[in-house]
């Protein structure tokens, strides 16, 4: 089979991002423009914002990844972007993009599951790695955990039904006054905090499910800061960040763990924004020791287009491609 070049777009939330990507795994360029910046004064996205950015980033972020990767636009055999889950505005600028951009070249066009995206980033990061393997997907709006059967067949095992992981640290973090994204900071806080000074619950189901919770967590902490508030209480915000970084993880763990019990399996990868978390790494690393874990590099854990380049290339395969009328979804299943 001759090789592959996919060029995808990935504008879901609110990083700009297109990647060259061959054959899946060799990532010949991956440019990504955040606006992180932008939104850090507001405590979170703004949607009609981050939409407006990505219509005048695109243009240059696409000029930048051909340039990077040393190809013109008649040399990409695939043209790629995220369809949903996100921001419905900021999706619809890169899936009209990428169809504009098939239609002109006569190339053909794929849409792509942003969670999908996240299970394939690991491909390009480890060139041998190969399904069957487990996925645990953390980021701001996702907690999944699935069996991943071969490419583009999955088994969901549970999820979350309620909060998201990273959701629930950027909630934190704001209460904290800590600055957006809050991920990055309670684990800088984590550092130098006492993990086993407060006791926060872990949310548990009556029923024989590995679903995660965080509303739970999430209500404990920010109650817990209202009560010193209101008692005038020097809040340690180390000790918080420590104790609330910890327990969650071990939420984490324990589910994990009963879900290898339950169906077996020696490999985990573990995608998505909350994995560049290096607390959440070594914890992992040091409990599963029968167990091959798996991280993207840092900056595929992030939204980006080589990991939409990844899956777009095992789906292609499997089943072809999109229609034109495929359209974007803000809450498409997985």
């Amino acid at each position: 089979m001759n090789d592959m070049l996919v060029l995808s777009i990935e504008t879901s939330c609110d990083e700009t991002s297109i990647a060259v990507v061959k054959n899946g795994r060799d990532i010949l360029s991956n440019k990504i423009l955040s606006q992180i910046n932008i939104h850090n004064e507001f405590g979170g996205v703004v949607p009609e914002i981050a939409s407006r950015k990505h219509l005048e980033a695109i243009n240059i972020v696409l000029y930048e990844a051909l340039k990077e990767a040393n190809v013109e636009l008649n040399d990409i055999d695939l043209i790629a972007s995220t369809y949903g889950p996100g921001l419905v505005g900021a999706l619809l600028v890169g899936l009209q993009y990428a169809k504009g951009l098939s239609y002109a070249l006569n190339k053909d066009f794929i849409g792509v599951n942003h969670i999908e995206g996240h299970i394939s980033s690991c491909y390009l990061e480890h060139k041998d790695l190969e399904p069957p393997f487990m996925s645990l997907v953390i980021s701001g709006g996702h907690t999944i955990l699935l069996n991943v059967n071969d490419y583009g067949i999955y088994d969901k095992i549970a999820e979350t039904r309620d909060d998201a992981i990273g959701e629930v640290f950027d909630k934190v973090a704001r209460k904290l006054g800590l600055s957006y994204p809050g991920g990055p900071n309670i684990e800088r806080f984590a550092k130098f905090g006492d993990e086993d000074a407060i006791k926060f619950p872990k949310s548990r189901f009556e029923d024989d499910t590995l679903d995660f919770s965080y509303s739970g967590i999430k209500s404990s902490v920010l109650n817990y800061i209202n009560h010193c508030n209101l008692k005038d209480v020097e809040l340690n915000k180390e000790d918080i960040c420590a104790s609330f970084q910890k327990t969650s993880v071990d939420m984490l763990i324990e589910n994990v763990e009963k879900a290898f019990k339950r169906y077996g399996g020696k490999k985990l990868c573990i995608v998505g924004g909350v994995s560049s978390n290096n607390y959440l790494r070594n914890r992992f690393l040091s409990y599963f020791k029968d167990i091959e874990i798996y991280y993207p590099s840092k900056e595929l854990c992030t939204d980006n287009g080589a990991m939409i380049a990844s899956a777009a290339y095992y789906s292609f395969l499997k089943n072809g491609k999109s229609d034109y009328t495929l359209n974007v979804s803000s809450s498409v299943k997985f």
